[in-house]
């Protein structure tokens, strides 16, 4: 942990970084995204972020697929810490030294480490931040670590809140790593999560996702009249359009996965196949964990990222709880995305729920960019989700309908 001091050698800030820092947020419209001075930071600004102001330093160079349309992949370090209990670090400490009283193992994974279903770990990261003034940044796990029920939470020096880094954050950064269903093998370098960096306070009301609706209907067959803290998203469970087939529940006691192959495990010595019901709705065992699929495509538009809200103690006794970032591009006819379904990483709490179809589960907000992304999700080898259905993650091989029609098991 002593390499953070190396991370995090600061360089002063040139005059012109200066006088740029102390510009107050201008008056933007959603009509004039290219002049914006608020919003999520695009590719091309966190590669400059990398390269010239140094925002964002590093042990080992970042590597050119870590960039997102509007994230950045985040790597593990080389070791990892088995503690007795998830913690936030408070305004009082840092993370270092809330691990000399929580830490139970210290373990090396350079080569490659097994994270062990239902432990807590913590892990130093490769990169670090050193925001200035207006820029803070928020986390999230990758698609394909929420579709194996890994929870993953970015955690930060003096930090308060999980997956939050606060405006002018200077430190190292550490990812905590739960994984809930399987057992992972991972290694120095493998990506668990990734982080936004947002430049001041963009405008993310429901009259601006309303406006934006209107333009390229973001979520299909919703009215305007539906959006309300968010744009809502609902659960398909009557699979007309894939055959019945409407997700997955995950196989108790299943083998370990690497993080790092893909296509590689056999999808049924994992999963087991979920069907529509005969009648009613679905009904959510809270031992186990679902993937299913949202009943309408969803499209953010390249002038704009989205998070799902995932909770909502209103809409019942579940959670859709890796739900997360959903790039610029994603589900857009631009970049060849037309008819992509948000996939939901769904587990009931305390008791036995019954999901029925086109319940709302979920609600995206929508951020406008500072500026459209250089490269649109989608348009590179980086995207493994577009036009997707209901797709496990990257680390299944490929399934067809006669397999999960004929499982048995």
């Amino acid at each position: 942990m002593n390499a953070s001091d190396d991370l995090l050698t600061r360089a002063a800030p040139t005059a012109d970084a200066r006088a740029s820092e102390g510009a107050r947020d201008a008056a933007d419209t959603d009509a004039d995204a290219a002049a914006r001075t608020t919003g999520i930071l695009p590719s091309q600004e966190l590669e400059r972020l990398v390269k010239a102001s140094k925002e964002i330093r590093f042990l080992e160079p970042i590597q050119n697929d870590q960039y997102q349309p509007a994230s950045l992949d985040l790597r593990l370090g080389s070791v990892a810490y088995r503690v007795r209990a998830s913690f936030l670090p408070g305004k009082d400490a840092t993370v270092e030294r809330k691990l000399e009283d929580l830490a139970m193992h210290r373990m090396d994974i350079s080569n490659g480490g097994v994270l062990e279903r239902g432990c807590v770990y913590i892990v130093p990261l490769l990169e670090g931040l050193a925001l200035r003034k207006r820029t803070s940044a928020m986390g999230n796990p990758k698609s394909s670590t929420g579709r194996l029920d890994i929870f993953t939470r970015l955690i930060t020096d003096y930090g308060t809140e999980f997956d939050r880094v606060r405006e002018g954050y200077s430190g190292p950064l550490y990812a905590e790593v739960s994984p809930r269903t399987f057992s992972v093998l991972v290694r120095k370098g493998s990506r668990l999560n990734q982080i936004r960096i947002r430049r001041g306070n963009p405008s993310s009301s429901d009259e601006s996702m309303k406006r934006l609706h209107q333009e390229h209907q973001i979520v299909a067959s919703i009215s305007e009249d539906d959006i309300r803290d968010g744009v809502p998203v609902s659960v398909d469970v009557q699979g007309e359009k894939t055959g019945g087939l409407i997700g997955y529940k995950a196989r108790s006691h299943a083998g370990l996965i690497d993080i790092d192959r893909v296509r590689h495990y056999d999808v049924l010595d994992y999963w087991e196949p979920v069907h529509a019901p005969r009648r009613g709705g679905l009904v959510l065992d809270p031992a186990d964990f679902y993937i299913l699929a949202s009943r309408e495509p969803v499209n953010v538009p390249p002038t704009h990222a989205a998070e799902m809200i995932a909770y909502d103690t209103l809409v019942g006794e579940f959670r859709v709880h890796y739900a997360g970032f959903f790039d610029p591009g994603f589900g857009h006819r631009d970049a060849g995305g037309e008819g992509s379904r948000a996939v939901l990483e769904v587990r009931s709490f305390e008791v036995p729920f019954v999901m029925e179809h086109g319940q709302v589960v979920g609600r995206l907000a929508y951020e406008p960019l500072i500026a459209p992304p250089a490269r649109l999700y989608g348009s590179g080898a980086n995207s493994s989700y577009q036009r997707q259905g209901i797709a496990l993650s990257k680390h299944f091989k490929l399934l067809s309908a006669t397999d999960t029609a004929t499982d048995t098991r």
